[in-house]
């Protein structure tokens, strides 16, 4: 990095090289807090399951899949050899997402969104990806929103009851059991029913990092714990920890978004917030006269930054059908290229640093993995970590670094087609 671009981060305590060692115990003394009932900043949520030890087969599931931008349903169906396939696939927004909406007006159009599926399965997979307090029978106390939802009504409710209510309200017969897990659950439970031949993992991880970023394990049994007398998943609510150094870029785009002060790990490094902050870290550069004149004139007369244009950027900085390329290409020098690419480099390394320091906390909290042919077993999903630029390998190099060189762990990142809905399949057939 040039001594430009490191001055100008480290004036607006941007912090870049964050070492991962050191960041993942603070993280993990956060989790046990949470974990043995603690105040912390994770929720640390029981789940009360685990990964069924049976194939799912000949069973039938509604699947709805609603925590980003978009609102998913489908019906998963089981032949009797395990095999899903999926029909009825219908997507549209999620509600809340474009104006606020009240605690009926919210779950009338979760029915409307599923008039598609009206009745053709008596149990419901619903991955609803906020802070939910999950409970015994499978339905889910709504803690809070994020990603910018806003339904303040719903905030405290139970939610597979409130949707089952409002689906007979439409004309549905009521649901046997409407099972609420999050999306890291899903994920985890998709990786758990891979079945990759000739492996054998020793523990499940799911890991978001999409539009807002979040992390499930395997917590193992804790001898004379009265919540985890046996092994069951936990979801971390990773993105809720705040031990994090805020930069000024962090704080701008904070302080505009639907709940300041809180959720600075996932403001810090998920899909929502990484075209803010790029765009907020720009803007100041060019107040700054850090940037030729033009070129700083183009960049505060946008409007803002995507996070697909900054990665592009990053991807192919002359390709002039994205906007900042084309800015530089009309008026910029070679050290405005420089400059911003290692600006918004910055930005997504951290954003890679920010992942593995979750998943090796993970890993290490899940106490296995301690044997080479026996690794735990990693479900990644969200577009922010499979698309935005280096992440993925970023990711990946920490953890070798870290969790194997260091620490003699063992671990694999999968990839599984359609995970999410495969494993809200799994979970809305658990028995409770």
């Amino acid at each position: 990095m040039n001594a430009k671009v490191s001055a100008f981060l480290s004036k607006h305590n941007f912090v870049q090289h964050i070492d991962i060692d050191t960041f993942s115990q603070a993280l993990l003394s956060d989790m046990r807090k949470g974990i043995n009932g603690e105040k912390s900043d994770e929720d640390m949520i029981r789940t009360w399951t685990n990964p069924p030890e049976a194939k799912v087969k000949n069973q039938k599931v509604i699947v709805i899949d609603a925590g980003g931008t978009n609102f998913r349903s489908c019906l998963v169906t089981f032949d009797a050899n395990g095999v899903p396939s999926i029909s009825n696939l219908e997507k549209t927004s999620m509600p809340g997402i474009e104006k606020e909406l009240s605690f009926k007006e919210f779950f009338d159009k979760f029915a409307e969104n599923l008039e598609h599926l009206k009745n053709q399965a008596d149990s419901i997979g619903f991955c609803f990806s906020y802070p939910t307090e999950i409970q015994k029978d499978g339905d889910g106390i709504l803690l809070g929103f994020s990603k910018e939802v806003k339904a303040p009504e719903v905030v405290g409710k139970p939610i597979g009851k409130s949707l089952a209510d409002a689906l007979v309200e439409h004309g549905w017969n009521r649901p046997k059991r409407v099972s609420l897990l999050n999306d890291t659950v899903a994920a985890l439970l998709a990786g758990a029913a891979s079945g990759a031949q000739g492996i054998e993992y020793s523990s499940y991880i799911g890991f978001i990092l999409g539009t807002g970023m979040n992390a499930a394990y395997i917590q193992p049994a804790i001898p004379g714990s009265k919540d985890f007398g046996s092994s069951q998943i936990v979801v971390c609510e990773s993105g809720k920890f705040c031990s994090v150094i805020q930069s000024d870029f962090d704080k701008e785009v904070d302080s505009k978004t639907t709940k300041p002060g809180t959720f600075f790990m996932e403001k810090g490094c998920s899909g929502a917030y990484l075209g803010p902050l790029s765009y907020s870290a720009l803007t100041m550069a060019s107040k700054e006269g850090l940037l030729s004149p033009k070129v700083a004139e183009k960049i505060l007369a946008l409007d803002k930054l995507t996070l697909i244009e900054a990665s592009a950027y990053l991807e192919h900085p002359y390709d002039t059908n994205y906007v900042l390329a084309k800015i530089l290409a009309e008026c910029g020098t070679e050290e405005d290229y420089d400059f911003i690419f290692q600006t918004l480099d910055a930005i997504v390394e951290r954003s890679a640093r920010y992942s593995a320091t979750i998943l090796a906390a993970c890993v290490i909290q899940s106490g296995a993995g301690t044997i080479p042919t026996k690794p735990v077993c990693i479900l990644c999903n969200g577009s922010t970590y499979h698309k935005t630029y280096k992440i993925y390998e970023r990711v990946k190099g920490y953890l070798e670094e870290l969790l194997t060189r260091q620490k003699g762990l063992y671990w694999d990142i999968i990839a599984v087609e359609n995970d999410i809905t495969l494993g809200a399949a799994i979970g809305g057939l658990i028995e409770r």
